[in-house]
Parts: structure tokens; sequence; C-alpha cells
């Protein structure tokens, strides 16, 4: 009998290893050893994986001997500097940070989507999309495959769970939180929310609790933001659509975990409303919860969580017959991260 593969998991003490963990307790049993790796200063303490008390190694060269796939939840510099080295190491790696995304020899992979561009990967790397990406791409893309894209407008409401490697954004939102708890006054005149929460903004650029900011990541090209850029490249590469026509707007809202998105799109062909709702209700990956006369939409304290994208407010966009609105919600760390990431690697596994 060939032995089950042995799986490393990188940053297995993150906020999205956690979510990690928890979920191979549930998945199929497809793994051999799960070996548990993080920063030096996590290395020796334990995490429960399938019931199993197990250590945590340091990050080093030795920590990938013997490992047929490695897991990479861990922020941009750390994948850039240790995937190379686990692919040296002889494993295939799935990696979750943008350090591979925009590589051209590295597949970027959402296994309802476009699993076949997993089975081809030169550097040994599969990219995983980043999470706003993630939580609309499924619900897009099964309506691309049957009235093909011509071009998406989304306004993405983030979490804090998504900035400053997900626990560093939580803390901070929890602490401005309490820092304006009571004040009944607080957002009635212009700056006395920046000036209660004051230094305490944490990885964002400005007070969170109380308030949105319509702004995340870096500075990029013409007025755009790292964030949106990605959006925008994710989803043609994802795609196979180069050219698509893609303006995305990013915007922190004060929700601890799901990324919920506005979405406009537009397609070459006409879209009869009932033939949306029936692929988006029979697409997998996808849950259509869309009743709003019954209260019946996502929202963000609704799917954290669960794995699915979810999708509501379907619904003719400006009297085109081509155009659809909808609004879609997803759990930032599960479906945004470790689950896409986990089902590339049971999918490459299954196919050695």
């Amino acid at each position: 009998m060939t032995p089950k593969p042995t799986l490393a998991v990188v940053g297995a003490t993150g906020a999205v290893g956690s979510a990690m963990l928890q979920m191979l307790t549930h998945h199929a049993d497809v793994w051999g050893e799960i070996r548990l790796v993080s920063s030096p200063r996590s290395a020796g303490r334990k995490a429960p994986v399938r019931g199993v008390e197990c250590e945590i190694l340091a990050l080093d060269e030795d920590a990938f001997e013997g490992v047929d796939l490695a897991l990479f939840l861990v922020p941009e510099p750390v994948a850039a500097r240790w995937a190379p080295v686990a692919v040296a190491k002889g494993a295939v790696v799935v990696d979750t940070s943008a350090a591979f995304r925009a590589d051209p020899d590295v597949p970027l992979v959402v296994p309802e989507t476009n699993p076949h561009a997993a089975r081809v990967r030169p550097r040994g790397i599969v990219a995983s999309p980043g999470c706003t990406t993630l939580a609309l791409i499924v619900a897009v893309g099964a309506l691309h495959a049957e009235f093909g894209l011509a071009e998406l407008v989304v306004t993405a409401q983030q979490a804090a769970s998504g900035a400053g490697a997900g626990q560093a954004g939580v803390e901070a939102l929890r602490a401005q939180l309490g820092l304006v708890a009571g004040g009944g006054d607080l957002g009635t005149h212009p700056g006395d929310v920046r000036r209660a929460i004051g230094e305490n903004t944490g990885p964002f650029p400005g007070p969170l609790a109380l308030n949105v900011l319509p702004w995340s990541g870096t500075p990029g090209a013409d007025g755009a933001s790292s964030e949106e850029e990605r959006v925008r490249d994710e989803t043609r590469r994802v795609l196979g659509l180069p050219g698509l026509r893609v303006a995305a707007t990013c915007v922190r809202v004060p929700v601890i975990t799901g990324h919920s998105v506005s979405v406009h799109a537009r397609f070459e062909h006409p879209v009869p409303l009932g033939r949306a709702h029936e692929i988006l209700a029979t697409s997998p990956g996808v849950v259509l919860y869309d009743d709003p006369a019954a209260g019946d939409f996502p929202t963000p304290a609704d799917v954290v969580g669960t794995d699915p994208t979810w999708v509501g407010r379907v619904r003719r966009s400006m009297d085109d017959d081509r155009a659809l609105d909808l609004f879609v919600c997803a759990d930032n760390l599960r479906k945004g991260a470790a689950l896409n990431a986990l089902q590339i690697a049971e999918s490459i596994v299954t196919a050695l």
C-alpha cells in the first residue's frame, strides 16, 4: 500500500492556520503525518490536529524533510523566502500569500473555477488568490461559464481579520471598540471618534470602530490601492480573461470576520434572471440565500464560520438584460484563505 503523503502546515499558529487545523479534522483523511511549522518563538508549543496534540516545529530547512505538500499560510516575505526551500526539498507548495500570484510560472487556482490550472506548476508552487477575490470569484465564475463575463464593478467591504496578518487587525478593532463603548455622542461631531481612539489604529490607516475606511493595501497606479489591483489581476487570471474590464474599490469595515462584496457584472449574452438564480443555486461552493422580502440575504454575521460563498440580492441591473447586481459574503479566513488552499492541496495529492 502506498503511504499517505506528509503535509506541512506553515503558519499553523496564525488566524488562518487555526482555521486550517479545524478543517483538517473534518475533511477526508487523505494525509499521513501532519507537520505543524511556525516561527521559532512558537516552536515547542502544541496544537490539536485530528484529536492529537502535535508539537510545533520551528521554520527551518529541516522542517521540510520528507514533506510531500506544504501549505503556506504566512505573510508574503516569509513565503517568498521559504516556499522555494520547501520545493527544493521535494514538496509541492500551495501558498496563500501574494508572493507568487502574479508569476506566470505559478498557477493561480480556485478549484470550483479553474481546477485544471493546478496540474502544470513549473516552479512547484500553486498560488491561492486573495480573500476578496475568493469571496466573489466562485459565484461570478459560475455565471461567466454560462453567459461570458464582459465587465465587473465591485465594492468590497473587508473585515478586520483581513488586515495585519489576521490577528493584529482583530485585536486592533476589539481595542478600539473598547475605547468607544458607552460613548453615546461619539460619531455625532467631526473628529470625535478619531480623538477617542487616538493612536490605537493598529494596522489600519485610521479608526475603524464606528467608521469605515475606503483604503486597503499600499498605493498602486492611478490612485488605486494594491488590494484593488489584486482583485482586478487575480480575477483576470483565474477566469482566463486577460482583457476583462474590472473596477474595484476596497473598503475596510468594523466587522471581525467575513468579507462582503457588492457586484455589478455585465455579460456578453442576455441573462434571464431565473436562469441566473438556477445556476447560483446549483453551483458547487455557492449558497443562494435570496428572499429580501422575508429578510433572507447574506451578512458577515450569518456566514462567519461557514465554507461556501453566500449570494443574495440578485437582480437585473439598470434595465440591462445583460447585467446583474448581486451581493456576496464569505468567511475570509475559510474560503478566503484556508479552505481554498486545502481544496487545492487535496486535488493535487489525489491526482498523484
